[in-house]
């Protein structure tokens, strides 16, 4: 499988490239956003790694000129934390996952495979079929129970997407403050409350908690 990469940070890109190409993976390494942009246009890949900020054409615009050209491509951002504040639109935009800096190169490892194990593995990403007889159509960010739509608040349905885009992983409090609240005063309280406010309109299982580490959505298996 083919993977590209774009980092302009000389270490990252070269530890990055040498952590997958022991993977068994090919890797076009590059460090000029418009220089990546052609090649993700002119070569076929399986997933592309996208470093936010770099020269000329940065991260979020190749995403966006990838979902109109409508390739079928996983993207994973890997973002430094100042990025984070923005990830509310790498999510929105279309991509699969992010990796924060500073990162360990198993959990980069472990990324990868997974994302490329589930996008490639997919049968359709329209409706996503829940636990407990629920699902979500993604197209309207939507959830159902059998034929009945199930209302959301605005912030239930941005907690409710990310939990939904990312089930099967536990998503942190920091992350869910800022995809849901962008980064707006509040507290763990006001995320419990969301969540609680889910679990009465669903089910109490539906959304699982790990005290320290967060909340997830487990995966529906057939």
């Amino acid at each position: 499988m083919k993977i590209l990469l774009l980092e302009d940070d000389y270490a990252y890109k070269e530890s990055i490239q040498d952590s997958l190409e022991e993977m068994g993976y090919t890797v076009d390494a590059f460090d000029d956003g418009a220089k990546a942009l052609d090649a993700l246009f002119e070569n076929h890949y399986h997933l592309a790694l996208l470093d936010i900020r770099v020269p000329h054409v940065d991260g979020y615009e190749i995403l966006k000129q990838i979902r109109k050209a409508k390739i079928d491509l996983p993207i994973i951002f890997i973002t430094s934390l100042t990025d984070i504040n923005n990830l509310s639109l790498g999510y929105e935009l279309g991509c699969n996952d992010y990796i924060r800096k500073p990162f360990s190169l198993k959990e980069l490892q472990y990324r990868v495979s997974q994302t490329i194990k589930t996008h490639h593995m997919k049968t359709s990403l329209e409706k996503i079929e829940l636990c407990h007889g629920f699902s979500y159509h993604l197209d309207e960010h939507s959830l159902w129970y059998g034929t009945m739509q199930i209302p959301l608040t605005n912030y239930e349905t941005k907690l409710l997407f990310l939990l939904v885009k990312n089930r099967g992983n536990f998503i942190s409090t920091e992350l869910i403050h800022t995809y849901v609240w962008e980064d707006k005063i509040v507290g763990d309280n006001d995320i419990r409350m969301v969540i609680k406010k889910l679990r009465d309109k669903t089910d109490k299982e539906l959304i699982v908690t790990a005290k320290g580490i967060g909340y997830k959505i487990e995966k529906h298996h057939a």
